[in-house]
């Protein structure tokens, strides 16, 4: 896919993520991996239902500004999941609702926030990993996020949003739509007892799907 149709396509999930709620004002950051080992991500303090795929932040292989506006702040966060994850080809990294209150809620496992709760969030998300509290653009993030060495495409920040990895950037929208959706079950039907998918549902799953699941063992 050309570097142009990348450049549009994420001024077109943006827009489609603000208006519907899932990330308000200036917050949140797209970016995509390009071929040359170089990627674009949104720039620092700017909408993402009003991006400009002209002023897109041209980064190269190590992170350096090339072309375009500043970047986001975030860029750390970024580079780890690209480091960890050799098949990400896009990150979305939202303030959506109802997954920020999902990270802060007490009761939730770090090694995994969410419940096996239905199918396309097991087939999209997999478990997904609670990352400790740390300021907006911190690099001491990305050492949190290289410690969960690869194993994980949807990570939470507490306190802060929800980070999704995916190989397309459809595929890395989806998926984040898809944990925002479930979070907001979550808190729906909490205290209610509800019926999540059974060990041998999730088995079924990850055989039909070739679902990767992280390794609790240890």
């Amino acid at each position: 896919m050309s570097e142009t149709k990348l450049r549009e396509d994420i001024c077109r999930f943006g827009r489609s993520l603000f208006e519907r709620g899932l990330t308000p004002g200036s917050s949140g950051n797209i970016s995509v991996r390009l071929d040359d080992g170089g990627w674009l991500v949104t720039p620092t303090n700017a909408s993402l239902g009003f991006l400009d795929p002209g002023k897109m932040s041209r980064l190269d292989a190590n992170g350096k500004l090339v072309s375009g506006d500043a970047p986001t702040k975030e860029v750390p966060l970024h580079t780890a999941l690209y480091q960890t994850r050799s098949a990400a080809r896009a990150v979305v990294h939202l303030h959506s609702t109802h997954s920020v209150a999902l990270s802060m809620l007490p009761e939730i496992d770090p090694r995994a926030v969410l419940p096996p709760m239905t199918a396309y969030y097991m087939m999209k998300c997999a478990p997904t990993a609670l990352v400790p509290y740390y300021r907006p653009g911190d690099p001491a993030v990305a050492d949190a996020i290289k410690g969960l060495a690869g194993q994980y495409s949807s990570v939470l920040l507490a306190n802060h949003g929800p980070v999704v990895s995916g190989d397309t950037l459809e595929g890395a929208v989806f998926a984040t739509e898809e944990l925002e959706e479930t979070a907001k079950l979550y808190l729906l039907l909490r205290g209610l007892n509800p019926r999540y998918l059974s060990p041998e549902q999730v088995t079924d799953l990850t055989k039909t799907f070739g679902l990767v699941l992280p390794d609790h063992s240890h």
